[in-house]
């Protein structure tokens, strides 16, 4: 979808919530709305705004590093390239503009550049005002998702013949990024959690030094980003040829909830009900206490983005939402198994991708 008409439908939403205009200062959302920048330089550092008025006039604001990226994406005469103090100048541009009430996005704009702002403007925080519009993906976000999604099942299929005893985590870790490399990701979509033996008891596991051993589980969750959409996918593999009761069991069981949690899904479904398919089925074994996380999470420009597939959430499932269903059991005597697929909310149930 060009990102004009996402621009249009947040216009719609700035004029249900008696706004003139939206400061977007989130990377992923400023990506969202423009095909600008999906990263912000460092953490402490921004690559740029957009803002998107009620009237029908979008600024792109940013500095002189990005002026020709900026133009690459976006008409020279709606851009604004501050220099100096950023706040200052931004400050000066919104108030020429007449802009009366300017929403922000209280996530992501820190305390003092609030506080500066609204010495001229009248400043009113708002939130998932663009997060909402990414619920659904489009077509052409769907192929990126599958292409992402396809990527990842080959480094899995990759992986299997590498896990060999004597090789550690950290190693293990550095074979994965290489693999996504090398076969078109631009770059991970997050940090590979590589597992071995009671680690992987640890659901956000680092990896280190410990070794495969013979007769061992190695967990291993990772993703990778191409076309800028992320994949992130979830095996715990057996080193050896015989593996444990206590692992095959437990990976029926979360094979099992996370089948259960798939089938169940269907449009108008409320997320949190998800959550209860997976929890309920633990709990019919006695096992629910080893169930430690939230089921899954969407994913698209992020890892990590709404709706979390958790107890709490507040959500319905709705046709174009990608999520992931990533069920697992935690042991420390041993470790632990989990299990994602990321999965595609249609009009008739779901897709596993």
């Amino acid at each position: 979808m060009p990102t004009r008409h996402r621009r249009a439908a947040l216009r719609s939403v700035l004029s249900d919530q008696g706004l003139d205009a939206l400061i977007v200062s989130h990377a992923a959302n400023r990506y969202y709305l423009s095909h600008f920048e999906l990263h912000d330089p460092q953490c402490n550092e921004s690559a740029g705004w957009i803002v998107v008025t009620a009237q029908g006039r979008d600024w792109l604001l940013t500095d002189p590093r990005y002026t020709e990226a900026a133009k690459q994406v976006w008409p020279a005469e709606d851009l604004f390239v501050y220099t100096g103090k950023r706040n200052t100048s931004v400050s000066g541009m919104l108030r020429d503009l007449g802009l009366e009430t300017i929403g922000f996005e209280a996530r992501s704009l820190d305390v003092e550049t609030f506080q500066e702002l609204s010495r001229d403007l009248n400043l009113r925080p708002t939130t998932n005002l663009v997060e909402n519009l990414r619920l659904s993906k489009d077509t052409q976000e769907i192929e990126c998702l599958r292409q992402s999604c396809k990527l990842n099942h080959f480094v899995f299929e990759s992986v299997e013949a590498i896990l060999q005893p004597g090789r550690t985590e950290a190693w293990l870790s550095w074979q994965i990024e290489k693999l996504f490399r090398e076969n078109g990701a631009t770059e991970l979509a997050f940090a590979t959690i590589a597992a071995v033996g009671p680690n992987a008891a640890l659901p956000h596991a680092i990896p280190g030094e410990t070794p495969i051993t013979e007769q061992c589980p190695v967990l291993i969750d990772t993703g990778g980003r191409k076309m800028q959409y992320c994949s992130d996918q979830t095996r715990t593999f057996w080193v050896g040829q015989t593996p444990s009761q206590q692992f095959l069991q437990t990976r029926e069981r979360v094979q099992e909830a996370q089948r259960k949690a798939i089938e169940a899904i269907a449009p108008g479904m409320p997320v949190k009900d998800l959550y209860t398919v997976a929890k309920e089925t633990f709990r019919a074994h006695g096992q629910e206490d080893y169930f430690t996380h939230a089921l899954g999470h969407g994913i698209g420009l992020e890892t990590h983005e709404a709706p979390s597939l958790s107890p709490y959430s507040e959500h319905l499932l709705q046709p174009g939402m990608v999520i992931t269903i990533e069920p697992g059991l935690y042991y420390r005597e041993w470790g632990g198994v989990r299990w994602e697929h990321m999965v595609l909310v249609t009009d008739n149930g779901a897709e596993v991708l």
